[in-house]
């Protein structure tokens, strides 16, 4: 596989009682220290009705960030198309685009929270239909097709066509995929990328081996190709100097996110209440990604080899991105964010390895080295007709200054060898 490309999800999962105001500012500042960082890529959610998710508009929220940013690119993660018109959600997608320079990318899902659909009046049960249903349109749209029409039970179009198309010649495309085949399937039939968003948890990590197979063989069937350069799997880490510190920054954020989200807003299968924040903990982090839990809450070195192990067990995928959470407090938080660039991605991508075999290089043969070189300015100074007097000329003359309290007396290195030097020119 090429090197690893780096980013985050961010539903966003910020607690209830904090201002919201701040909480969206928050955001875009940690869009922006990630893009100083050198991230790749920023990925957001919509959500309607939880009261820990409050971006509704993922576009509106990315040309925000789009403003105190400059490099990274900016996803929707993802806009659920059962939700609107899809002519509405191409056009959105191409203004955003163009406003963002060309870092825009097209992340589309069904729809994740009950509540949502329930709100908007939506059968469930149809949700996965129409996703796949809007993103044959949209598609088409942003290919800037000849303009079509279109008409089933929820939307109609008549003499379509986008007005304005993409600044970029191919906006990356990619599908939310969970534990079920179906977003892999989803992904093969259009030829686009994955966005594993279970892979937080145990039973998303443990379906993650055969994921991959059902987007290909998808893709073989509708004569569309994926690459899994375009395969992003979304872990959750908080990473500090010792394990120990980064248990401590996290504990009793985790709690209450497990507790109020997992269980009580999500209802993920299988979550459970826990009472002691230690105990959830040790079951969430235990061996981190490696040893089947669902995060990594350690140092660099556990992060760096769960994601080797997750490499291993996949067969491979493209793009890392850390869950964005609010376990520790915002400034352990940045911190963690930076030592992962730090240390984990160069580690992972190979760009210490080269530095690295200088010094063992340097250190298994400093003793050689530096007494070959010092034989040789030796041979050279002294070779010199001149040199030797000029030397000794110089510590005379420093002698004199310093008997007499005049003078610069300042020890400047080297500044003896530099007269030597000077005379043998001459």
């Amino acid at each position: 596989m090429a090197r690893l490309q780096f980013g985050t999800f961010i539903a966003p999962h910020h607690p209830l009682g904090e201002h919201p105001m701040l909480q969206f500012q928050r955001d875009i500042e940690l869009a922006a220290h990630l893009d100083r960082l050198g991230f790749e890529e920023f990925w957001c959610g919509e959500h309607h009705s939880s009261g820990w998710e409050m971006i509704a508009s993922p576009e509106m929220f990315l040309a925000a960030a789009g403003q105190q940013t400059h490099h990274i690119r900016l996803g929707t993660g993802v806009i659920s198309l059962p939700y609107h018109h899809p002519f509405n959600v191409a056009q959105r997608m191409v203004q955003l685009d163009h406003m963002t320079r060309g870092r825009a990318m097209f992340g589309s899902g069904p729809g994740a929270l009950p509540s949502d659909a329930r709100t908007l009046g939506i059968d469930p049960m149809v949700q996965r239909d129409r996703q796949d249903e809007a993103l044959s349109v949209i598609t088409r749209l942003l290919a800037g097709e000849d303009r079509f029409s279109y008409d089933c039970e929820w939307f109609t179009l008549n003499d379509a066509a986008l007005q304005l198309l993409p600044l970029q010649e191919q906006m990356p495309m990619t599908v939310a995929s969970s534990i079920s085949p179906s977003g892999m399937q989803l992904a093969g039939k259009y030829g686009m990328g994955v966005l594993s968003i279970a892979s937080t948890s145990t039973e998303g990590i443990a379906a993650l081996p055969t994921q991959w197979g059902f987007a290909e063989e998808s893709a073989a069937q509708h004569g569309q190709s994926v690459d899994r350069k375009d395969w992003r799997v979304m872990m959750s880490w908080h990473i500090a100097e010792t394990r120990e510190q980064a248990r401590k920054e996290a504990v009793h954020g985790l709690h209450r996110w497990h507790n109020e989200y997992n269980v009580h807003v999500l209802g993920r299968p299988g979550a459970v209440h826990v009472e002691e924040p230690w105990d959830l903990m040790e079951q969430v982090a235990a061996g981190g990604a490696n040893g089947g839990g669902a995060a990594v809450v350690g140092t660099p070195d556990d992060l760096i080899e769960a994601i080797r192990n997750l490499q291993e067990v996949t067969g491979g995928f493209g793009i890392v991105l850390g869950f964005a959470h609010d376990w520790a407090n915002w400034e352990n938080t940045k911190r963690s964010w930076d030592m992962v660039a730090r240390y984990v991605v160069p580690a992972l991508n190979g760009y210490v390895r080269p530095l690295q075999a200088s010094a063992d290089y340097l250190h298994a043969n400093q003793g050689e080295l530096m007494a070959g070189a010092g034989r040789a300015v030796m041979s050279k100074i002294m070779s010199h007709e001149g040199a030797a007097q000029a030397m000794a000329t110089t510590m005379a003359n420093m002698a004199k200054a310093r008997e007499a309290g005049q003078g610069d007396t300042t020890f400047r290195p080297g500044a003896g060898l530099a007269d030597a030097h000077q005379a043998s020119e001459s």
